[in-house]
């Protein structure tokens, strides 16, 4: 089978030829790995690790665009920590509105301004070599914490309805119509899944109460996922940490199909709970722990928890992955172990 058909298998509820994987990380630890591996680039490791890594088809922005700036108006910088460095948002251009006719006066991103002219041939070469092909993103309450800081981001879901309706409302606006148009032009079944998430989650628990959920992110989360689905993808859906109170909305609301990264040493997210209530309905990915065993345990450590996730996923729908980004302090050891381990086990 093609990485595309394996993941495909899952969704059709059907068993592939061997465990699909996926592959996360940060730029520093691939090159990392490249280095350790003496490949030249992300595809050779791919190929070298058997990972079934999506590639993905957009548009292309091409208004110009000031620098560490982008289309919404967020100034950045990078930030050093020690082995590697964030993007961070430290430019917040909404940070001072005060009123929603501030809100409808920002220079907001037009559909027009990008260029969808390429996408039908690259999302076709994409399935042809037999990648699985991703396609648009929606995650509004990153961008929104961006937009307006995050502080006055959450304040604003409590206090400032009216602003938090109206910058909600702009970003859906412009996400819905690009999306819709990449979407359009891969053709029906051109893009295998899109990208709808939210962090909902911290490492103790939900970032917001289910009702704030309900009253400002899963309406159009549904509607995204709907549009997704009209074009014949399914929808993956990524949100970090303790995130458990809100997968019955997910699930039989917005209907996600993948739940991405399942960090289960938070609490209400372990396996064994989510495999027993959820498990007959969604894929789980991730599941490969990158806050203690990936980056601080053995490659036995590693290893041990390859088969752990084997057997616990062995009866429900699983693509092996790390649980988020590898950070640059992993041992690259340990990451080959990971996939050499989930290759020799296969499909059993």
């Amino acid at each position: 089978m093609t990485s595309r058909q394996r993941w495909q298998a899952l969704f059709d509820r059907q068993t592939p030829d061997r465990i699909p994987t996926d592959y996360w990380a940060t730029g520093e630890f691939s090159a990392k790995l490249r280095a350790h591996l003496g490949l030249a680039d992300d595809d050779a490791v791919c190929a070298r690790l058997h990972i079934d890594r999506p590639r993905g088809a957009g548009a292309r922005y091409t208004r110009p665009l000031p620098p560490d700036s982008d289309m919404w108006g967020i100034g950045y910088r990078h930030v050093n920590y020690g082995s590697g460095a964030y993007r961070e948002a430290v430019v917040h251009p909404l940070a001072g509105a005060q009123t929603v006719q501030d809100i409808h006066a920002h220079r907001w991103p037009e559909p027009d301004d990008f260029d969808y002219a390429g996408i039908p041939r690259h999302a076709a070469s994409l399935r042809a070599a037999g990648h699985v092909v991703s396609g648009p993103g929606f995650e509004p309450f990153l961008l929104y914490c961006s937009l307006r800081g995050m502080e006055q981001a959450y304040e604003d879901l409590l206090v400032s309805t009216d602003i938090a309706d109206a910058i909600f409302g702009h970003i859906f606006d412009v996400h819905y119509e690009v999306n819709r148009r990449i979407l359009q032009a891969a053709g029906h079944g051109g893009i295998d899944y899109c990208y709808v998430a939210e962090d909902l989650g911290s490492q103790t628990g939900p970032l917001m109460s289910l009702e704030t959920y309900r009253r400002f992110l899963r309406p159009n989360q549904k509607k995204m996922a709907d549009l997704a689905r009209s074009f014949g993808a399914h929808i993956f859906y990524h949100t970090d940490g303790s995130a458990r109170v809100f997968l019955p909305d997910l699930i039989d609301i917005v209907g996600i199909e993948i739940l991405n990264p399942i960090q289960w040493r938070c609490p209400g997210m372990e396996r064994q709970g989510l495999i027993r209530d959820f498990g007959r309905h969604i894929i789980f990915h991730g599941a490969m722990d990158n806050q203690q065993t990936l980056p601080f345990g053995t490659v036995e450590d590693v290893r041990r928890e390859v088969h752990e996730n084997v057997a616990l996923f062995a009866n429900c729908r699983w693509i092996c992955a790390p649980c988020h980004n590898i950070q640059a302090i992993t041992p690259p050891e340990n990451i080959v172990a990971l996939y050499d381990t989930i290759h020799e086990i296969g499909g059993s």
